[in-house]
């Protein structure tokens, strides 16, 4: 029997067995203590609008925390009273012509490449790349067919998801979800998880890469705690925006019926294991994914075979995914950085504005680009794809992407080093400069 929580979008199973069951599966997912998924209602948190915080109207009303919660609040009640009249973002697809269509397609025939550039599959597909993208990988994949989806609700669904992404984000947009789920899809080929994966391992592997990071409003959990926002404090200030994303993903699949003819079991259990794979892309996690990674890989106890053991690989696949920017091609890995760096500093414009405190990485007077890149890519992306090297066996993909890490260090270091030299001449010039200058008004010049 269900629970009356139902009725406020949360399910439970259906005894107690049933929730243990699922708990020790998702063990690392955090949903000990909940009786089932609650749901959030789409467009319950609108991106934070920076051109509304910076408008001059409010330039001289605007310095606390109080007041900053109380605008976006008003945000929040604005955006959700324009869904209630029925005014809906008007990004829906456009026709393209012929030729960027044969283009887009020819892209969709090496979607498999690791040099496959979603920039320009982006521009091709007149800014539809994760719904054109996710349409594709579910035909390659067959699971239209496995699950017997109806393309007309799968598209509908894919378009709410593309939908709630916010372009206005320079790197937590679609097109990143996109990136993530192309990377996901060369994880998923991979002979030494590949062989053990079925439709739905696959199906769980592409969503909760397209949906990992929907709705992100372009700030980071502790600018939202501080500013005592109200996700914050639904979620505990524990994983806040993954558990956002994750609950906002069950909302979309349910308000777009793409599941409704699965039985109820198979609904909740596709429903939980991808709340356990996007709560794992938290960074606050990564240490304690990478050392049960190391673990299974030292003891040699990894069993595809087992349900749970091939869960945590498409974890550790997501987690892969979501941070392989650094392993692209340096052309697109550089724009990458560089979008997250503007990302980091908008936050630290707006905390600044606001006399909060501006976070770590987001000073732009004090964290460059090259040093941010390097610091990630040393403490978080080797690490991980080092790891993921030795359980793949290093096959051709995670040598080129190991590879593709080592040059793209490379070069943000000598650009870290012209911008040091830079500085250091510029500095130089200006000792000069006062000295002369001095000089000149010690015998009586004038300047």
């Amino acid at each position: 029997m269900l629970s009356t929580s139902q009725r406020c979008g949360e399910i439970s199973f259906d005894s107690p067995e049933q929730n243990a069951k699922c708990f020790r599966m998702l063990g690392d997912a955090r949903l000990r203590g909940q009786t089932g998924v609650l749901s959030e209602r789409r467009g319950s948190y609108p991106f934070i609008d920076f051109r509304l915080l910076n408008n001059t109207i409010y330039s001289g009303e605007i310095g606390t925390k109080k007041k900053l919660k109380r605008l976006l609040s008003f945000q929040r009640y604005f955006h959700a009273s324009r869904l209630l009249r029925g005014i809906v973002p008007q990004t829906s697809l456009y026709l393209l012509d012929e030729d960027y269509l044969g283009q887009a397609r020819h892209m969709l025939s090496k979607v498999g490449l690791w040099d496959f550039d979603i920039f320009l599959f982006d521009r091709l597909t007149n800014g539809n790349s994760l719904v054109t993208l996710l349409c594709h990988l579910f035909n390659v994949h067959g699971l239209i067919h496995h699950f017997q989806l109806d393309m007309v609700t799968l598209h509908r669904f894919l378009v709410m998801v593309q939908e709630d992404y916010h372009s206005q984000n320079p790197y937590h947009n679609a097109v990143h979800a996109a990136d993530v789920t192309q990377a996901m899809h060369c994880y998923l080929k991979e002979p030494k998880l590949a062989n053990f994966l079925t439709p739905l391992d696959i199906m769980l592997g592409l969503l909760a890469a397209a949906a990992h990071d929907v709705d992100h409003p372009g700030v980071n959990q502790p600018f939202l705690i501080n500013t005592k926002h109200y996700l914050a404090n639904l979620y505990q200030n524990v994983s806040v925006l993954e558990n956002h994303h994750w609950r906002s993903t069950i909302g979309m699949l349910r308000e777009s019926r793409l599941l409704a003819h699965l039985p109820k079991e198979e609904r909740q259990d596709i429903e939980q294991q991808l709340g356990s794979l996007i709560l794992a892309t938290d960074i606050n996690r990564q240490n304690e994914f990478l050392t049960r990674l190391k673990t299974h890989l030292k003891n040699q106890d990894l069993k595809l075979e087992d349900a749970p053991d091939r869960h945590f690989m498409l974890q550790i696949a997501l987690k892969c995914a979501d941070i392989c920017n650094p392993c692209r091609l340096w052309e697109m890995s550089k724009q990458w950085g560089e979008r997250v760096c503007e990302e980091f500093y908008r936050q630290g414009d707006l905390e600044q504005k606001f006399d909060m405190e501006i976070s770590p990485l987001c000073n732009q007077q004090k964290d460059t680009i090259p040093s941010i890149q390097i610091g990630f890519m040393t403490y978080i992306v080797e690490p991980l794809f080092e790891e993921w090297a030795n359980f793949t066996g290093n096959t051709p993909l995670s040598e080129n992407m190991l590879n593709h890490l080592r040059r793209n260090k490379t070069k943000w270091r000598n650009l870290l080093h012209k911008q040091h030299s830079s500085s250091s001449r510029s500095t130089d010039h200006s000792v000069q400069k006062t000295e002369h200058e001095e000089q000149t008004l010690n015998e009586g010049g004038t300047l």
